[in-house]
């Protein structure tokens, strides 16, 4: 792995998610809380806009918008769009090296904890991940190769990844969840700081990582016209990253009528009724439990 040289901490891609605005916030005002000997580390809010209006975006969904399409059309003129292509001259600029890492900080109404999401099995993130999970059994690492190709801003740079912390509610700070992150995030440039230095933190040598891959998404049982017409079961809220077997309840109708789980093996859900997806027509991530020794 060559030296790492530039690390961004993006918070704010949408801008009712708090922990990373404010983190970043702190940041910006406390360099030296993310300063480290060996690299530059930027912090940098994403969607200023949603920011101040409270808003999870203005147009469409900035963290939809970091397409090689879209940041090439010059007739994309959202206002997500033009903020895309300025973070893109930010993190990438001209003559000058980009951003070797992205730490991309997000929350969520689902109760995920502290979650990183990867695109894809990277040996250097995957000795991240459990590095990170054995000094803090909450981490979970989430593996969606399918989001490469989804706009992301993770994806401008191939050691992109996001903390995902939950569940904490839109527009709220939860106060133990942001110190949570924020020790996470000390602990990943302190892990990025001992590899520069040839000191890559300890674990054990044949180490196994359990981690949850990404199968597809299940949406909300609908009518002809699209409207939901059940909710998330009682037994599945809120169990994120839990066994979902075949039979288990999984949704309840308004009259109060169970339907049940009828995939052929026990997955493992996670973004469980969380909020912002409802627009996406997404009601969960199912996901398969593996392992994996690093």
């Amino acid at each position: 792995m060559n030296q790492i040289e530039r690390v961004a901490i993006v918070g704010g891609n949408h801008g009712n998610e708090l922990t990373g605005v404010h983190l970043v916030k702190m940041f910006q005002q406390y360099p030296n809380l993310i300063n480290r000997s060996s690299f530059e580390t930027l912090a940098l809010l994403g969607n200023l806009k949603a920011i101040e209006a409270g808003k999870r975006y203005i147009d469409k969904d900035l963290n939809r918008c970091f397409t090689n399409q879209g940041l090439q059309n010059p007739q994309l003129s959202s206002y997500e769009d033009t903020r895309a292509k300025a973070i893109l001259q930010i993190l990438q600029p001209q003559n000058q090296p980009s951003v070797d890492v992205i730490v991309d900080l997000h929350s969520t109404t689902a109760n995920m904890g502290l979650s990183l999401i990867f695109c894809d099995l990277h040996p250097f993130l995957l000795r991240l991940g459990a590095y990170l999970s054995s000094i803090n059994p909450m981490v979970k690492i989430f593996i969606n190769q399918e989001s490469r190709e989804g706009g992301f801003l993770r994806s401008l740079c191939e050691l992109g990844f996001v903390i995902e912390v939950g569940a904490v509610a839109q527009n709220i700070l939860n106060a133990e969840l942001f110190h949570q992150t924020e020790q996470l995030i000390y602990a990943i440039l302190d892990y990025f700081e001992g590899c520069n230095q040839g000191n890559i933190p300890q674990i054990n040598s044949t180490l196994t990582l359990t981690l949850y891959q990404y199968i597809g998404t299940i949406d909300y049982p609908r009518s002809d016209r699209g409207e939901i017409q059940a909710m998330i079961h009682p037994q599945l809220q809120f169990r994120d990253y839990q066994p979902l077997n075949p039979g288990d309840p999984m949704f309840v109708t308004f009259e109060g009528k169970d339907i049940f789980y009828e995939g052929a093996s026990t997955v493992y859900p996670i973004f469980i009724n969380e909020a912002a997806y409802y627009e996406k027509g997404i009601a969960m991530y199912l996901t398969q439990k593996q392992q994996q020794v690093v």
